[in-house]
């Protein structure tokens, strides 16, 4: 009998679990190594969507039912600047003209959880753990952990984040290919989320966005911080004392309630900070190792749509490697020539969306405002002609083919 070909998978986010769904359908025998020392409980991270082709991807792995169910469901919205009455909107007809079956919102930690929950008893997973080195052989790869006994593997997917550990063992340092986009981006839970009338309200400045949305079903909120500047974040990215300090002075000054979101931050066990930033390879296999998702084509942490360029490119790596039967040599250009007009493409959309989310000035921030106020007393004529002249993000997101599932491979006898 054949033994299956043993793939390491770097990663249990979004990416990681959707390789691994799809390789143990195709014959491999995937391991899932997780940093994190238990699977993702409850919606953490923020809202991200998946377009057309993410969607499609969820369909394909039985989950899509799981994942509208856990849609986000967000229509109310307050909009409040530093000075003036704020403007409280439901954006329930702008929602019904924008609305697709192939789009959904989903908090990040309930699709982890989704997608753990569909692999978990056919995949093994390692969690609290985390590749050290790779060493490539002729015959496979010889793979050391922080914690583990080495294994040997025949191949290897990086699907551990924008820091991965994988693209900087086997591709070389992180700032070669990490590009700052001039911003950054900080989300966390909120423990008391008294005064917002269960609606995401959003207060804008000059270069400065603070955030609150409900968690749907929970009763709870989490708050989110994003600004602009030109200095990066030079700390380690798990320094969180340095990144809270970094995030204080940022806001130092700003009214509403971000000092008490400041505060939140503080004391949050959950928080996730990160520059805006663009990985950018020309290439995301070498050897016998190959990157998906944000290791290898990060749009953009909040901006960019990482969520469905990641189930793409997992999806189509997966499919590929079935294809040639496991034959890297065959399958990774396959994979690159697949997806890499789509990753390009993708760049586009980080830079837009940030422009678009942080204000650079008070000018930008009052036109924003405005058009906001405008939007839902358009003629519903005009309102449908703003909705598509506003989803260019959603139209490069959707500019993919997936490829057709691989045959499953026939029992060995």
């Amino acid at each position: 009998m054949r033994t299956p070909p043993a793939v390491l998978v770097s990663g249990a986010g979004v990416a990681g679990p959707v390789l691994a769904h799809q390789l143990v359908r195709l014959g491999f025998a995937p391991v899932v190594v997780e940093r994190a020392p238990a699977p993702q409980a409850g919606p953490g991270g923020f809202g991200v969507d998946l377009f057309g082709p993410g969607v499609e991807v969820m369909e394909r792995l039985g989950v899509l039912d799981r994942v509208r169910e856990a849609a986000t469901g967000n229509t109310r919205m307050r909009l409040v600047r530093p000075v003036g009455r704020p403007l409280d909107l439901d954006l329930g007809a702008l929602a019904q003209e924008a609305s697709t079956d192939r789009h959904v919102e989903v908090m990040r930690g309930d699709l982890a959880s989704i997608l753990y929950a569909a692999t978990r008893d056919d995949v093994e997973y390692v969690f609290g753990d985390s590749v050290e080195g790779v060493a490539q052989t002729p015959h496979g790869l010889e793979v050391s952990f922080e914690r583990g006994a080495p294994r040997v593997f025949d191949l290897m997917a990086g699907a551990d984040g924008l820091h991965s550990a994988t693209r900087r063992l086997v591709f070389g340092p992180e700032e070669r290919y990490r590009r700052f986009l001039g911003g950054h981006v900080a989300v966390f839970g909120l423990p008391e989320p008294r005064g917002f009338d269960g609606r995401v309200v959003l207060y804008r400045s000059a270069g400065r966005t603070a955030a609150v949305f409900p968690v749907r079903g929970t009763g709870r909120a989490r708050g989110a911080l994003l600004f602009r500047g030109e200095q990066e974040f030079a700390g380690d990215h798990r320094d969180t004392e340095a990144q809270r300090r970094f995030l204080r002075a940022a806001f130092a000054g700003e009214g509403w309630e971000v000092p008490r979101l400041l505060d939140a931050a503080d004391s949050a066990e959950d928080l996730y900070f990160d520059s805006i930033s663009q990985i950018r390879m020309d290439s995301w296999t070498r050897g016998r190792v190959a990157l998906v998702g944000d290791a290898g084509y990060a749009p953009g942490p909040a901006v960019g749509g990482g969520t469905t360029v990641a189930a793409v490119g997992a999806y189509t790596l997966a499919h590929r490697l079935g294809r040639a039967s496991g034959d890297h040599l065959a399958a990774f250009p396959g994979y690159e020539e697949d997806i890499g007009g789509y990753v390009r493409r993708s760049r586009e959309v980080g830079p837009r969306s940030l422009r678009t989310l942080v204000p650079g000035s008070r000018w930008e921030a009052a036109l924003g405002f405005g058009a906001m106020w405008l939007l839902p007393r358009l003629p519903r004529t005009l309102l449908r002609a703003a909705v598509n002249a506003d989803s260019r993000a959603a139209r490069v997101l959707s500019s993919v083919d997936l490829p057709e599932p691989a045959p499953r491979p026939r029992p060995s006898r």
